[in-house]
């Protein structure tokens, strides 16, 4: 395990005795079999104030966390292809207001289902989703796991979710279903950052993890950050626990050391706490890091603007005080919701339990990376109370 030092948490305006608080629950929950192990990342004014391992990284040979084990970040994906995407806008290739099928023809001609008394009815889209949709999360899609909708039901059949089909014929097979609802009328999490990692190898002439490797990832020094894990680095993974400590049926994991046809830019890559911490500080400085921009200043603050506005949310997965922007939950105000945070604060988290938060106005981001896929929506709130609980100026 290994923090800073206490002069750096002060300085960063946090208390050093409340940040170890932190430390102290997880350390519990290991203690008491709810958690296999944990990596927390805290950083103010580009002052990382925290980075601690705990507990183990595979409960089954009992090696211990370290600050370098690799973990399957699932939909932490989403935002870094959602930047992808906006730096093929700045480069001109793309309109977030083109429609989808301009770059992706599969996508022409969409229908609509709708139930009715147990009859399902197919209508035509009334308009085609854009670019923005579908990095909104408006463009009619949905997820197989999320219910038992007959559109979900068809995503099931055709086993849309397979790592064994490439990313072109994962983007016909899913044109090829009908629409969970009119295209910009209601926010559903969806398999559209998938979509939208075609849409970056259309635009590019590259796989997806090539345009990711070669502008976002390299750039920033994200070293481990891959839509697989190489042989040698097998000895890092963080694994769940084989069995739910709550007694709960155990979420099956991808094994990350497979190569997977395909590159799942809604879930599919893998890395590490200090990969993704440089990723967030980028995104805290506006797009720039160590002489590295990605994106313009007012890009990014677009990207992480509510782009819902009206549009009404669907599920759970959005608490009150929050709509969301092009690849991110956004906070649009200081009450209402049952945690902590400035207007503006934005975040996302991955189906297997990693977190992460981004305040702007404080100057601040945490990263809490843990493979606990049945716990996960405990531990995301309590990342967030506990650290502005430790924040003191």
């Amino acid at each position: 395990m290994s923090a800073a030092a206490s002069s750096a948490d002060l300085q960063a305006g946090f208390c050093p005795l409340r940040l170890q608080r932190l430390v102290d629950v997880l350390q519990d929950e290991i203690h008491r079999a709810r958690l296999p192990g944990a990596v927390a990342l805290v950083s103010r004014h580009g002052q990382t104030v925290l980075c601690t391992a705990l507990g183990v990284q595979d409960p089954a040979t009992q090696a211990p966390m370290t600050v370098d084990s690799i973990f399957r970040i699932y939909s932490m994906t989403k935002p870094l292809v959602s930047v992808a995407v906006m730096m093929l806008m700045e480069q001109g290739r793309v309109l977030l207001s083109d429609p989808v099928e301009k770059y992706l023809p599969e996508y022409a001609r969409l229908q609509v289902a709708v139930e009715r008394d147990g009859a399902v009815q197919l209508h035509n889209a009334v308009q085609p989703p854009t670019v923005q949709d579908l990095l909104r999360h408006t463009a009619g899609l949905t997820y197989e796991f999320l219910g038992d909708a007959w559109v979900q039901r068809q995503y099931g059949a055709v086993k849309i979710g397979s790592r064994e089909r490439s990313t072109e014929a994962f983007s016909l097979a899913l044109a090829g279903l009908p629409l969970m609802y009119q295209p910009g009328s209601v926010w559903e999490y969806s398999r559209a950052t998938d979509v939208l990692g075609r849409l970056v190898e259309v635009l590019s002439g590259q796989t997806l993890g090539d345009f990711l490797h070669q502008h976002i990832l390299a750039p920033l020094g994200m070293v481990d950050t891959a839509f697989f894990v190489p042989p040698e680095k097998h000895h890092r993974i963080a694994e769940p626990f084989a069995h739910d400590p709550d007694g709960g049926v155990p979420m099956a994991v991808l094994d990350p050391r497979q190569v997977p046809a395909m590159q799942s830019g809604g879930g599919g890559l893998m890395s590490t706490v200090h990969d993704y911490a440089r990723f967030l500080q980028c995104l805290l400085h506006r797009g720039t890091l160590d002489g590295v921009r990605l994106l313009g200043p007012h890009t990014v603050d677009f990207m992480t603007s509510d782009h819902l506005g009206d549009i009404p949310a669907r599920g759970t997965l959005l608490p009150p005080g929050h709509g969301f922007g092009l690849g991110f939950a956004v906070r649009t105000g200081r009450g209402i919701a049952p945690v902590p945070g400035s207007v503006g604060l934005y975040y996302w988290g991955g189906i297997a339990g990693t977190t992460f938060f981004v305040d702007p106005a404080e100057d601040l981001f945490a990263v809490l990376m843990i493979q606990a896929p049945n716990q996960r929506d405990y531990y995301r709130p309590l990342l967030r109370d506990m650290v502005y609980a430790a924040l003191l100026a």
